[in-house]
């Protein structure tokens, strides 16, 4: 795979939003300063960017706006340094990372991106899930799960169980395997704890989390305070909200398969969990 083959139409598109997102932060910052006083101005330039694509892509049909994203997804030669396989994980399809050099043998990773349950993949997380792979020795599978509106709750859940019952029975052993995710996908990663849990399935040896989606009936709190300093707004969460809980209604927030905040986190193997402390996700 040539990973530098969409570098220049990248690089074209991405220009006249990075160059107006580095007017207005510049702009800001005279007025006011920086919006904290660690940020750079390139982490603010970042972020504006990000928004206004946010506010862009939010415009756009499901299937548009997945694929909006996937070709703002910037080539990275981290990718370079892994095998990327397909896989058909319980019947999701997925997507092997394996480190070229350096592979701890029988250490598996099971990632779950984020994307509030409504984008994302093994495209746009690709780079992330090859750097866990790398910085572990984990043959790393990313799962792309099946995603809302059109599988809405408990159907990521599902494919979830699926893939890690599918991994079990290729071989891995538990106290072998990790599970990792970012945003939504970490979410997914402590309910599946859960779900194992309640089935009498044996658990990994541990999980981590980035920025983990845990409470799917959040009001206030960051969500609010951080609202300034994020990419996303508390409109995105509560519509992100209606369209990955369906039918089941809000009244299925406070589930902990869906909102794993409410369950019952005794006996789960270790959970390293990471966020930043601007992020509207952090309490």
């Amino acid at each position: 795979m040539n990973i530098h083959r969409g570098a220049p139409r990248f690089a074209i598109g991405l220009l006249p939003i990075l160059l107006r997102a580095a007017f207005a932060t510049a702009r800001r910052r005279l007025q006011r300063g920086p919006a904290l006083p660690s940020w750079s101005f390139a982490l603010e330039v970042m972020v504006d960017a990000l928004r206004a694509q946010a506010q862009r892509a939010a415009r756009l049909s499901a299937t548009e706006r997945r694929l909006f994203w996937e070709r703002m997804t910037p080539p990275d030669l981290v990718l370079r340094k892994v095998r990327r396989e397909p896989a058909l994980a319980g019947g999701a399809p997925a997507e092997w990372f394996r480190p070229r050099t350096g592979q701890r043998p029988g250490a598996v990773l099971l990632y779950f991106h984020g994307g509030s349950y409504l984008i994302g993949s093994t495209v746009t997380h690709g780079a992330q899930i090859a750097r866990l792979a790398l910085a572990s020795g984990c043959a790393a599978l990313g799962l792309n799960y099946r995603l809302a509106p059109e599988h809405p709750f408990p159907a990521p859940l599902e494919d979830a169980l699926a893939a890690y019952r599918w991994l079990l029975a290729q071989g891995a052993a538990p106290e072998r395997l990790l599970l990792a995710g970012d945003s939504a996908g970490a979410g997914l990663a402590v309910a599946l704890l859960l779900t194992l849990r309640r089935e009498g399935l044996p658990l990994p040896a541990g999980a981590a989390l980035l920025c983990p989606w845990v409470d799917l009936s959040a009001r206030g709190g960051t969500l609010a305070s951080h609202e300034r300093f994020d990419w996303a707004t508390q409109e995105d969460f509560i519509a992100w909200e209606r369209l990955y809980l369906g039918a089941t209604g809000l009244a299925a927030a406070q589930d902990p398969r869906a909102s794993p905040l409410f369950g019952d986190l005794t006996g789960l193997p270790p959970l390293l969990i990471q966020v930043g402390g601007a992020e509207m996700l952090l309490d």
